[in-house]
């Protein structure tokens, strides 16, 4: 299993010791694979260098090693694994303990698993405030999706395999600025990091916290990894102690939450009644690291009381972590109550499809934020690949307009799903019982977002609807074209009752509304529609 750090593969082999502590890893190893000391650019070269972790275990272990790969998202990008698999191939990339400092061959003796590993420079500049300067993860050659050529031919014409760490490093803060609210323009690197800063001109873009800077900003390879890693300072900060989910959650954030620490109490439902059971098991003596909740939820588009939440957690010393990706920072804003704020910037901040990224921003005005930056400055891995972050800065240059568009569209579909007897249901944040939440944190030209579910009073009607629905068809949310899928079934086949307790019933479409022309979304969704068969009189 490849992981972008050495630190990435003990945390896994930790993983193995906590979920099967019979189970033999004497025969597992934690290789490191960096640049050939006599193939490797000069000292004084810019270039990005490959560097990658290879775990490697024994064959019965691979469902424990997919669940941490899974759950904690530690592992490495496309762009990432195919530079370091042609660098391996034509041997500018080697494992560390194979070669001696001079790049003559190293003979062994006794296990690997023992050997002290080769010191190499990897030529990256570190940063202050735990943020690398450099990328720590390799070079690369443009490698873009089918079908998105032109993303790949301007990497490539304009940097080919010679990335620039100080671009790299210019891509990072262009994207930590764009996030923080201080970054808005559309423009090359790095005309746009010399633009004065535009955090104070627009109540749309700032997070408008006492001491909030871009150095509070942190990005991660995806957003799991930002999730796992909030997690994990928790710990880190204040010890271990059991967490609480908030309403029915991205499955695989229960999931570290479950299995990495003392466990947690789960809230499925998100509502009032479960914050008066939370507040009865507070009161009773309880202790919690953290409370996690999504603003708003997904599928179900319910949004938490943060009010009372953040109330709770000042009385009863919890930490607030609100993921904000379905909201996202230009339609909510969320960071006042929380102490902690992640998102996933594969979603609607990038919308091409084409990378992932994932951030965390710590609320200066916490009172664990001391704590937690001490932790992130010595535990903080920059891990995401210097390619990634070049797509990542290029396609997020236009967030705020696609943002307002995709608001307008979500909008259009809801109203028309709604209006339609075979629907049973839609959940969207504005016609959400819970909207008094949201537009609590609602910002004055922020929208509802462009992702919504609904529900069918039949199962047949919501295949037959899905099956003519002239979408893309897939897994995913946030991307600049409408996409739809079976949310339940995909994501809980296994356990459909537990999900239906929650009011995730098995008929439930899911739709991530993209940039297309209103008028046309308006004829697909009618059309399918149209289709079903009963609410036509046949």
């Amino acid at each position: 299993m490849l992981f972008p750090t050495h630190n990435c593969g003990v945390r896994c082999i930790e993983f193995f010791l906590r979920q099967q502590p019979e189970a033999d890893l004497s025969n597992v190893r934690v290789l490191d694979f960096v640049p050939h000391p006599e193939k490797a650019p000069p000292a004084q070269s810019k270039r990005v260098l490959p560097r990658v972790t290879a775990m490697v275990y024994p064959k019965e272990l691979w469902p424990t090693a997919k669940t941490f790969w899974q759950h904690t998202g530690e592992g490495i990008s496309s762009r990432h694994a195919d530079f370091c698999q042609k660098a391996f191939d034509d041997g500018s990339m080697v494992e560390s303990g194979s070669v001696s400092p001079s790049g003559t061959p190293r003979l062994f003796k006794g296990p690997r698993r023992y050997q002290r590993p080769v010191s190499i420079d990897h030529g990256v500049p570190q940063g202050t405030n735990g943020h690398s300067n450099g990328n720590t993860n390799g070079d690369s050659t443009a490698a873009d999706d089918v079908g998105a050529p032109d993303s790949a031919q301007f990497v490539e014409e304009r940097y080919g395999r010679n990335l620039d760490v100080a671009f790299a490093a210019q891509a990072r803060l262009a994207i930590r600025k764009r996030i923080a609210g201080s970054l808005s323009a559309n423009e090359e690197l790095p005309l746009s990091l010399d633009k004065p800063s535009d955090a104070g001109a627009t109540n749309e873009r700032s997070r408008d916290v006492p001491g909030f800077s871009v150095d509070d900003v942190y990005l991660y390879p995806m957003g799991m990894n930002a999730i796992f890693h909030a997690h994990r300072s928790l710990m880190l900060a204040r010890g271990e102690l059991p967490s609480v989910m908030f309403g029915f959650p991205y499955v695989d954030t229960l999931k570290v939450l479950e299995k990495f620490g003392p466990g947690t109490t789960f809230y499925g439902f998100g509502n009032a009644e479960e914050l008066d059971d939370l507040e009865r098991r507070l009161k009773a003596g309880e202790k919690y690291l953290s409370l996690f909740c999504e603003f708003p939820g997904n599928p179900l588009l319910r949004t938490p009381d943060l009010k009372r939440i953040r109330a709770l957690a000042d009385k009863h010393d919890f930490a607030l972590v609100v993921d904000e990706t379905i909201g996202n920072f230009l339609n909510v804003h969320v960071l006042p109550y929380a102490d902690i704020v992640v998102s996933s910037l594969t979603k609607v901040f990038s919308g091409d499809s084409n990378v992932m990224g994932g951030s965390t921003i710590l609320n200066p005005q916490s009172q664990y934020y001391t704590a937690l930056k001490s932790v992130f400055e010595t535990e903080y891995e920059d891990k995401q690949f210097a390619e990634d972050s070049t797509y990542l800065e290029r396609n997020s240059r236009d967030f705020i307009t696609r943002t307002h568009r995709i608001n307008h569209n979500g909008e259009a579909v809801a109203d028309i799903l709604r209006s339609h007897p075979a629907v049973k249901q839609v959940n969207y944040p504005k016609y959400s019982p819970t909207k008094h939440h949201y537009d609590a944190c609602k910002l004055p030209t922020g929208g509802y977002g462009g992702l919504l579910s609904a529900t069918f009073h039949r199962m047949e009607d919501a295949q037959v609807f899905y099956d003519y629905l002239q979408t893309e068809k897939g897994p995913s949310l946030g991307t600049n074209f409408t996409l739809s899928s079976p949310f339940v079934i995909l994501a809980h086949y296994n356990e459909l009752e537990w999900a239906a307790k929650y009011g995730c019933d098995a008929t439930l479409v899911r739709f991530s509304i993209g940039l297309e022309d209103t008028e046309t979304l308006r004829r697909v969704f009618e059309s399918a529609l149209e289709a079903i068969p009963e609410a036509n009189g046949a």
